[in-house]
């Protein structure tokens, strides 16, 4: 644990206090509840970019990541290898179209409003469905994010996992409920800049204490070869390393299969959808793709060398940074690398947040309740959800648990619900509603379920990770149902990637005919 010390409380008390004010000095802007829920889809491609990227990465990128690669070695960056290639493909065939297609279907500041009008459901069933599985597993989401803030402070203060996680908790709804949308993606830009600087800078003092990457090497071969090999994960036991079990096909499956996950992530969508205009994204993709390049490999840096350069074997594999921090630096230099950490999980806490509370008041409240309600009912409801959100998510955050497990649930969930439907959406004109509500629903229940299901198949258990057969399964559904069962669209907008508003509505794609 990091000593109390004047420059590390300094650094956290000045980050935090800065967030506060942005939600203050954007308060003003949010004068409508469009503004509140997507800033008025007036994003710059470099806040665009960052902010996407920030709300993705989460606490996992400087706790889970390195964690993971302390613990196994290179063999657990097959992570971060898929994150690379579902990052650049999201930005080049869901960015362009998502922006045009949602601002064409009624403005809709949703995915379920925008699935709603794109499939002309009239039931209101998909618009329902797709807003219950954006609540239940961002609520599981947002406490993944208060369970690694109440971690790092309880680390570096020793103020207890509970005290932390109050605080931290109290801080994201404050300028959240402020601010919105506005509020998050101006801190996202500050945020993804730290994060940026401490993923090149902690890594890069490390190597340079134990002499090059040469010494590196021979650090981690000392301890095991398997460190080093990518077809091997190492196994970390009572603080020594020693030569794990091959990694299987399944296994790389598994873990490149988190980039698949990308094209059903409604905070990052989000971002997509808040754009100024599909002209800005060939420059945000390119800012996105490099920045999350840099990041991810230097999380995983750290953790290799945390594990060569660290006096003593960690109890908490996911401390690595916050250890290297502790070891490596002076507490001035620490308390910004640290902020660095906070950042990470606030940027993506709160961004949930929102999409939480924005899917509570447009989809259940607007849709539901009260359909004509105003401008200023729906801003007292969204703000409103924000804090229910937050109270829901604290208290599963309570019973704690490992960041990188909560991850990995909330995101297979998201990416096989929305990733097969939101692609279909864009690029099939035939796909129904029925289509859309049966792959929603078949991928999600996949997801909760494969964890009982799988051990029951005996002899062919396989031990892939649920996001897999989430998807296969939503897929599947959704072509079965989209091509047998329901009537397509009379009005669909699929035209190239590069249209605007203007040119689908004049142009290709106003007809299935």
């Amino acid at each position: 644990m990091i000593a109390l010390t004047v420059p590390v409380m300094m650094a956290f008390g000045v980050f935090l206090i800065a967030m506060v004010v942005v939600g203050i000095w954007t308060y003003q802007e949010t004068s409508t509840f469009n503004n509140f829920a997507l800033g008025g889809r007036q994003l710059t491609a470099p806040v665009a970019a960052l902010s996407a990227g920030a709300s993705d990465m989460s606490g996992w990128l400087f706790l889970g990541l390195p964690g993971a690669v302390y613990a196994a070695g290179i063999g657990a960056t097959w992570i971060a290898v898929g994150l690379v290639i579902g990052t650049f493909l999201n930005w080049r065939f869901v960015a362009p179209r998502l922006r045009t297609y949602t601002e064409l279907a009624g403005n809709s500041v949703t995915l379920s409003a925008y699935l709603e009008e794109r499939f002309e459901d009239r039931s209101r069933t998909l618009r329902l469905l797709s807003a219950i599985v954006i609540v239940v597993f961002f609520t599981v989401y947002v406490a993944s994010g208060l369970v690694a803030g109440g971690l790092l402070f309880d680390e570096i203060f020793g103020v207890g996992f509970d005290f932390g996680l109050t605080v931290f908790a109290v801080v994201i709804v404050v300028y959240t409920f402020l601010g919105g949308f506005r509020a998050v993606s101006v801190t996202h830009s500050m945020q993804g800049t730290l994060m940026f600087l401490a993923a090149v800078a902690l890594p890069a003092i490390g190597i340079g204490v134990l002499g090059g990457f040469d010494a590196l090497h021979s650090e981690l071969a000392a301890r095991t070869p398997a460190l080093l090999d990518m077809g091997a994960e190492a196994s970390f036991t009572d603080g020594e390393w020693t030569a794990g079990e091959p990694l299987g096909a399944v296994a790389v499956i598994s873990l490149l299969a988190w980039g698949l996950g990308y094209f059903g992530q409604p905070h990052i969508l989000a971002r997509f959808m808040g754009i100024r205009s599909t002209r800005d994204i060939p420059l945000a993709r390119r800012i996105g793709v490099g920045w999350v390049i840099v990041v991810l490999a230097g999380a995983s840096l750290i953790g290799l060398v945390g594990t060569a350069v660290l006096d003593k074997p960690l109890d908490n594999p996911e401390t690595v940074f916050i250890a290297l921090s502790a070891q490596l630096v002076n507490p001035w230099v620490a308390g910004i690398l640290l902020v660095a950490v906070l950042a990470a999980i606030k940027s993506t806490a709160d961004s949930q947040l929102l999409v939480s509370a924005t899917a509570l008041t447009e989809d259940f409240y607007r849709a539901f309740l009260s359909r004509r309600a105003s401008d200023t009912s729906l801003l007292l409801i969204g703000r409103g959800s924000v804090v229910a959100v937050a109270l829901v998510a604290y208290v599963i955050a309570l019973s704690g648990g490992a960041v990188l497990d909560i991850v990995a649930y909330a995101w297979a969930g998201f990416g096989a619900a929305f990733g097969p439907v939101i692609l279909l959406s864009l690029y099939w004109p035939r796909m129904t509603a029925a289509g859309a509500k049966a792959g929603m629903v078949a991928g999600a229940l996949t997801v909760v379920l494969w964890k009982h299901i799988d051990p029951l198949l005996g002899p062919l258990e396989t031990g892939i990770y649920e996001m897999v057969p989430g998807i296969l399964t939503a897929t599947a559904a959704a072509l079965v149902f989209g091509k047998f069962v329901g009537r397509p669209p009379v009005r669909t907008w699929i035209g190239t990637m590069e249209d605007t508003p203007e040119a689908v509505q004049v142009g290709q794609g106003v007809s299935r005919h």
